[in-house]
């Protein structure tokens, strides 16, 4: 009696298949998306922070549009709630500190 492997082995591929779709490409997807979105984040916290550094108060469009513009430059396409995000944490994050003010006295 002569055993036939290939039917065996063609149901194991087709088992490996089914679990690589159902688990695994969507772990990796998750976690993908989820880095983007960590990155995303990140480059628009900086952003807020330099347009911060750069303008003065008072100058909300232009801080929105070197966001738009820094962003852009590193080939990420974003909305406005995102930059709204990074500016939520950036006041939340220095909210209740006191900061001390440095003048020069001539």
């Amino acid at each position: 009696m002569e055993i036939n492997l290939t039917e065996i082995i063609t149901a194991l591929i087709g088992l490996c298949a089914a679990l690589v779709t159902t688990y695994l490409i969507p772990y990796i997807k998750k976690n993908a998306n989820a880095k983007t979105q960590e990155n995303i984040q990140f480059w628009a916290g900086i952003a807020v922070q330099a347009a911060e550094s750069i303008y003065r108060s008072g100058q909300g469009q232009e801080k929105k549009a070197f966001v738009l513009r820094y962003l852009r430059e590193k080939g990420i396409e974003v909305d406005d709630a995102i930059v709204e995000s990074a500016v939520y944490d950036l006041v939340n994050r220095f909210k209740g500190l006191e900061v001390e003010t440095v003048l020069e006295v001539e």
